[in-house]
């Protein structure tokens, strides 16, 4: 039997998108009103929202949707990856008035206005998404009801005195603020620290399908106290803002491969072992996005659809293995849209990382066979 929501009410204020280059898309609001501001993005997902939304690596960013039509499934209680919708806004093109599934629970408007999101429906989504693939990720701004009348020369120069992205240092305002278990499903084997830089619910029950107790630990965590927790492996997360700026977890994560534990990172922990490495990190022109990127495994040829959400990627040597503090190193995953990096491996300690996400949510699972081989690395060190 499915749920139907009719979002109300359907009467909309006025509202504006202002990039910070001066590019301005009028439209309606969607979601709470107010204003607010963050880094321009778009996700290329034809499904998942709700896993979108909630998705802490989009902190402070503003998340154009090129899918047209969006809401048609509602929110249920099962699919968010945190507890609160974390994007700075919301922009798509058609909002679905009647929401239809056996899952829902509400509508989406409904969600986005109770948490304070504000967005904005009825732009063009495709042509802000080929400006921003043209001209790059931007600072951009949403005003609703009184404040989109207001003149844009005004709403620019908010938008272009908002912070940006390049040098944000974001994991402390979405990371756990106290230790929690995930228990293992099924006969307990390996106890494995999952450090949350933004973690996804997904991830650590990837790991407990696979008889794993997994413990998240907040980001300011010691390695004296990650020791003190026996573990057989280190999980570093995905999370937002700028590798560079993330001194403390990359000290954690050199610190962590001195003591030879196994570890396993993704997104930005594989950013966070890139740059305790010794690599350099760079912000991306727009950033992947979505749950359709091809990216092809070196070692063996196979190339895996995956999801994305990462704005900055990790430089490194290509053709072979390269020396590293902690000994030889090589690059493993490349994109094939764009040959941009998507795996590091250490050859001499027992760590490896990839761009993506492999708990999938929502889908594709083609990289679920990562969290195997987390495991068997971690079999090997006993």
């Amino acid at each position: 039997m499915l749920n139907s929501y009719v979002t109300q009410p359907i009467h909309r204020e006025p509202a504006i998108l202002v990039l910070e280059d001066g590019r301005v898309a009028r439209g309606q609001s969607y979601g709470a009103l107010g204003a607010t501001f963050g880094e321009a993005v778009f996700n290329t997902g034809m499904t998942g929202y709700q896993e979108t939304l909630t998705d802490p690596s989009y902190h402070r960013q503003v998340v154009i949707m090129t899918a047209p039509h969006i809401g048609n499934t509602g929110v249920n209680d099962e699919d968010g990856e945190s507890e609160r919708i974390w994007v700075a806004g919301y922009v798509i093109r058609d909002p679905s008035r009647v929401s239809s599934n056996w899952r829902a629970t509400r509508g989406l408007e409904d969600e986005l206005r109770d948490q304070g999101i504000v967005g904005i429906c009825g732009v063009d989504t495709r042509a802000l998404t080929r400006h921003l693939r043209e001209c790059g990720a931007m600072r951009v701004g949403i005003f609703t009801g009184e404040q989109a009348s207001r003149p844009v020369a005004g709403l620019l120069a908010q938008v272009q005195s908002s912070p940006s992205m390049a040098g944000a240092n974001l994991t402390d305002a979405v990371t756990t603020t106290k230790e929690y278990t995930v228990p293992s499903i099924g006969t307990r084997e390996f106890n494995v620290v999952a450090v949350d830089l933004g973690i996804k619910t997904m991830t650590p029950h990837r790991l407990s399908e696979r008889g794993v107790e997994v413990q998240v630990v907040p980001s300011l965590v010691t390695t004296a106290e990650i020791m003190a927790m026996n573990p057989d492996g280190v999980f570093f997360s995905n999370g937002p803002g700028d590798p560079a700026t993330a001194d403390a977890t990359i000290k954690l994560m050199s610190e962590v491969l001195t003591a030879r534990v196994p570890v396993f990172g993704i997104c930005f922990g594989n950013q966070i072992l890139g740059r305790a490495l010794g690599l350099e990190t760079y912000k991306l022109r727009y950033g992947h996005r979505g749950i359709n990127s091809p990216v092809q495994d070196l070692r063996t040829g196979r190339v895996s659809v995956t999801a994305h959400n990462h704005g900055f990627a990790v430089e490194a040597p290509r053709g072979g293995p390269f020396q590293t503090p902690f000994g030889a190193a090589e690059v493993s995953h490349v994109c094939l849209n764009d040959d941009v990096i998507e795996g590091l491996r250490c050859l001499d300690v027992p760590a490896f990382s990839v761009q993506y996400h492999p708990e999938a949510a929502a889908g594709p699972h083609d990289a679920a066979g990562l969290f195997d081989e987390f495991v068997d690395l971690m079999r090997a060190g006993r």
